[in-house]
């Protein structure tokens, strides 16, 4: 899957359903026999799944010993160790190793009813629209601002995200680039890696040039979710006074926490002595820290982002720095990623720290979302969408978008669960109800193989259980979002 890699399906491998009759189940089934090609067929030949062209109706995920695995893809990776374990009873799980939606092959497309993904790939309506049989997206983090949310709902698409991933850290990754602000440790540094002497106090005066007392300072928090609770309470410890702008947080929780809030976005710019931010990016909040806000702030303050790169204004945080009226900052996170120095405005900046949107790294935290989004996948393929999902972002538009509800009431027998639910001219149930011997059709022949090479996973790794009863969903708060 590979993008610009071609390859044949062996004759032996190709396998597709047939229409049939099967007794025993109160629902449309289909046996499955081999076929036998007379030459090999190009990659992707396949039947694919039925493609209807209303928006919100797209098919349950099919599973189950009568049904070809459902097809799961890793969009922008290449690693699915991790999720193999999990997935390999339920699923077949490939990778695209893609940056965009041109590279995703064509039989991803086509077939694959679940996509992982990280932050190196967007999704626009458009993008989302090329998938013809997709029912679920789960973000291997907890920022979703790459995803159109409300268009995969309008299709059908549930998107999942980790809310709680990498809590910890980002919290350390900020204050670690908060020290390195007041303390100047990067440039001290880079002063001795380039073969500066720095033996006399007038030279550690000039090398050091800016580094500041801690205890007494200022820090103010935009955005009071997990991640800026997490910085409150590690700058406290540090000797910060810490204050908060979040009109979304309920009151009280300032309390709980021992810091102070204010009510309006000037206050905290006008009060405090370092800026940190960590909310959600929104058509509402973009370029947030701009000319204007800057100009709000304190002469000299420090700015720290690890959250999402269009909530600053980087042609507008350069002229900052180069006039001095922000007297240094550290980003995680860029307006266009991957970062390049050599391109874009903060090219000549000084007193800046860039790193390449790493604050969420470590070898736990990258296993820990891998698991549980490869676990959110699993509930999705053996339980009911959105219902059995735990961290659905967009159910409200899933739901509103949905045409389950308009369906023809024949096409929905009532001793089903509702978990098996076809659109109309899928299923024709006999008239009457249904009889013991059970008579399903199915328009067109599916394919019981996607002929897709699968991911290698450790020969021993452990069968996961099956979860006995869908997870409740937790409320996210718009600043958990990394």
């Amino acid at each position: 899957l590979h993008p610009g890699v071609t390859g044949l399906i062996p004759t032996s491998s190709c396998s597709t359903f047939k229409q049939g009759i099967y007794p025993k189940f109160a629902a449309c089934l289909w046996l499955c026999c081999v076929a036998k090609p007379t030459q090999d067929e190009p990659l992707g030949s396949c039947h694919s799944w039925p493609h209807f062209p209303f928006a919100g109706i797209r098919p349950p995920i099919m599973n189950g010993p009568m049904h070809p695995r459902p097809l799961v893809a890793l969009l922008d990776g290449r690693d699915c160790t991790v999720e193999m374990p999990i997935l390999k009873d339920v699923a077949t799980v490939a990778f695209c190793d893609a940056q965009s939606t041109q590279e995703i092959h064509e039989k991803v497309l086509n077939e694959a009813v679940g996509a992982l993904m990280y932050h190196t790939i967007t999704l626009t309506r458009e993008d989302l629209e090329k998938f013809k049989a997709l029912r679920i997206i789960v973000r291997i983090g907890s920022g979703f601002d790459n995803i159109d949310i409300k268009s995969a709902g309008d299709l059908g698409i549930a998107v999942c995200n980790m809310p709680a991933a990498s809590v910890e850290e980002t919290a350390d990754s900020t204050m670690c680039h908060i020290l390195n602000l007041y303390r100047r440790t990067t440039w001290l540094h880079q002063a001795l890696r380039e073969g500066t002497r720095v033996q006399s106090v007038e030279q550690i005066r000039e090398v050091a040039s800016g580094a500041a007392r801690i205890r007494g300072e200022t820090l103010g928090i935009i955005g009071l979710g997990r991640v800026g609770q997490a910085v409150a309470l590690r700058a406290k410890a540090f000797g910060f006074n810490v204050i908060f702008y979040d009109p979304y947080l309920s009151d009280g929780m300032e309390r709980a926490l021992g810091l102070q809030r204010v009510n309006t976005l000037q206050d905290l710019l006008f009060h405090s002595d370092c800026v940190t931010l960590h909310c959600s990016l929104n058509e509402h909040n973009h370029h947030l820290i701009n000319d204007f806000t800057i100009k709000q702030m304190r002469q000299g303050a420090f700015l720290v982002n690890t959250a999402r790169g269009g909530l600053v204004d980087e042609k507008a945080l350069a002229q900052a720095l180069k006039e001095g009226r922000i007297r240094g900052a550290a980003l995680d996170v860029h307006e266009t990623e991957p970062f390049s120095f050599s391109q874009g405005p903060l090219k000549d900046a000084p007193n800046l720290i860039c790193t390449p949107h790493a604050s969420w790294y470590s070898e736990q935290a990258s296993i820990e979302m891998r698991e549980e989004a490869a676990r959110e996948i699993r509930r999705a393929i053996t339980g009911r969408i959105p219902d059995s999902l735990k961290n659905c972002v967009n159910k409200d538009y899933l739901t509103q978008a949905t045409h389950w509800a308009g369906m023809d009431p024949s096409t929905i027998h009532p001793e089903l669960n509702g978990a098996y639910r076809y659109p109309p001219g899928v299923v024709s149930l006999a008239s009457g109800g249904l009889p013991p011997a059970v008579e399903g059709i199915v328009p067109s022949a599916m394919p019981i193989s996607h002929g897709l090479p699968t991911v290698a996973h450790p020969p021993h790794a452990p069968s996961p259980g099956q979860t006995g009863k869908p997870e409740v969903e937790r409320e996210q708060h718009p600043s958990d979002q990394l």
